[in-house]
């Protein structure tokens, strides 16, 4: 038996589902002078970078990237971010990844910043799963899927096409 690639979200798609993303968390830290989007390493971080670039374009806001090293083999092990915790401390931050899968990478990365007083602490993904090992949840997504354990979803955010797609 042969996988079948489901294209779940096109380049387009991704591209407004950014937009609307970075609408979501100006409206929410409106009142903000700065905010941090601290991105998982890899995707998220790109993701990351891609919601900044919107945001710079629709709000006075200062957006201070971030990004978050997570073992995800071994997420117990130490994270480490590209900036100090003085810079994020009592500050309004985003955690942003890709794709929201067990919640186990993520549930991680909420705990490490848990450690230093924040202002507000939301998290972003573009893809949403329903299948939770953790009881994390996205406040930013783009899309939720109910979809089987055995299968995948591959995100591409660089390059001329972005896609999503359901492995």
């Amino acid at each position: 038996m042969t996988a079948i690639n489901n294209i779940i979200l096109n380049h387009d798609e991704i591209n407004h589902k950014i937009r609307r993303i970075a609408f979501q968390i100006y409206e929410t830290n409106v009142n903000e002078k700065e905010i941090i989007l601290a991105g998982i390493d890899k995707n998220g971080y790109v993701f990351a970078k891609k919601l900044k670039t919107i945001l710079q374009k629709i709000s006075d806001i200062s957006v201070v990237l971030c990004k978050v090293s997570i073992d995800k083999k071994n997420p117990s092990s130490e994270i480490k971010t590209s900036i100090s915790e003085n810079d994020y401390k009592n500050k309004s931050l985003v955690l942003v990844d890709d794709v929201l899968n067990s919640g186990t990478t993520l549930i991680y990365g909420v705990k490490h910043f848990l450690n230093v007083p924040l202002k507000q602490f939301k998290t972003a993904v573009l893809v949403n799963r329903n299948h939770k090992k953790y009881p994390v949840k996205a406040d930013f997504k783009g899309i939720s899927l109910s979809t089987s354990l055995h299968e995948h979803i591959h995100v591409v955010l660089e390059g001329k096409t972005f896609e999503a797609v359901l492995e």
